[in-house]
């Protein structure tokens, strides 16, 4: 399983990069204690897997105003607070960021904190830029409700960029891998069915790990992204999630319960892009 490295650790500063599968043979060990001690799953996994959440000691102003640490924004919380994207169908420069320690999220630049952001999840935590303002980035969040942003303190974060978009088209039920503008390759997959649909707009690749309880899927890829219908799946908190399959018959067919099932070559590319790259789902 590959996982983002801070800027500053790569050859060029311009771009996130993951370290090679055969690291994370032996981190997918922790997945699998994760698993055993209770901790959730994602939608149409069926099996438990590794939360976000860190132990960061809680950072200046991520408290309201009673005193009370604010509920840090992971793929289990709900931010009612949180503004909405209001520009689900637009792309972005692919400008991604991580906090290097945990920070406040503002409903607003220099605006009440809602909720704290820290520094990892299913890996280093990575999200995407879909605005700026001096000192401030505006980001999408991994919390419900889908669509959720928050704006964090520029001073508490690691910059970099990534090449690469995913874009899920329902109609016509592809995944398109597109690289500087350029399309890499286009698969058929499998999408969510008419009862627990794969919501629709603007969310990004959140994590990658293993899981040796179950079969289905050599490495699950994670969104920002929730079911629309269900709460919870497998005592998890819905997380839409991309990931291979046992069979092919899956692919070109609305099936799932919300989650992209893609083929095997695939989830072998998309396995290789860098955390908090953008993921556009459209009904085209």
């Amino acid at each position: 399983m590959p996982q983002h490295t801070a800027p500053s650790q790569q050859a060029s500063p311009e771009r996130p990069s993951r370290r090679p599968l055969l690291i994370w043979s032996i981190v997918g060990v922790v997945a699998v204690v994760a698993v055993v001690v209770g901790l959730t799953t994602f939608l149409g996994s069926g099996s438990d897997t590794p939360a976000g959440g860190s132990s960061n000691a809680v950072a200046d102003g991520a408290t309201d105003s009673a005193g009370e640490v604010l509920l840090a924004s992971t793929t289990h919380t709900t931010i009612d607070a949180a503004p909405a994207d209001q520009q689900a169908d637009e792309g972005t420069d692919g400008l991604v960021v991580h906090p290097i320690r945990e920070t406040p999220v503002h409903e607003s630049p220099g605006g009440r904190a809602i909720a704290r952001m820290e520094t990892t999840q299913l890996g280093d935590t990575w999200l995407p830029v879909i605005a700026e303002q001096p000192g401030w980035v505006q980001v999408l969040l991994p919390s419900k409700p889908n669509g959720s942003t928050g704006w964090l303190r520029a001073d508490d974060l690691e910059r970099a960029r990534t090449p690469y978009v995913i874009e899920v088209h329902l109609g016509s039920m592809t995944l398109e891998l597109i690289r500087d503008g350029d399309v890499v390759e286009e698969w058929t997959v499998g999408i969510g069915k008419e009862s627990a649909p794969t919501p629709t707009g603007r969310t990004f690749l959140l994590g990658a790990f293993t899981d040796e309880n179950q079969d289905y899927s050599p490495v699950i890829l994670p969104l920002g992204a929730h079911s629309p219908t269900h709460d919870t799946f497998g005592g998890g908190p819905g997380t839409v999630a991309i990931h291979t399959w046992p069979t092919d018959d899956v692919y070109g067919t609305a099936s799932s319960d919300g989650c992209i099932r893609v083929p095997q070559d695939a989830l072998d590319q998309l396995s290789e892009v860098p955390l908090g790259t953008l993921v556009m789902i459209d009904e085209e």
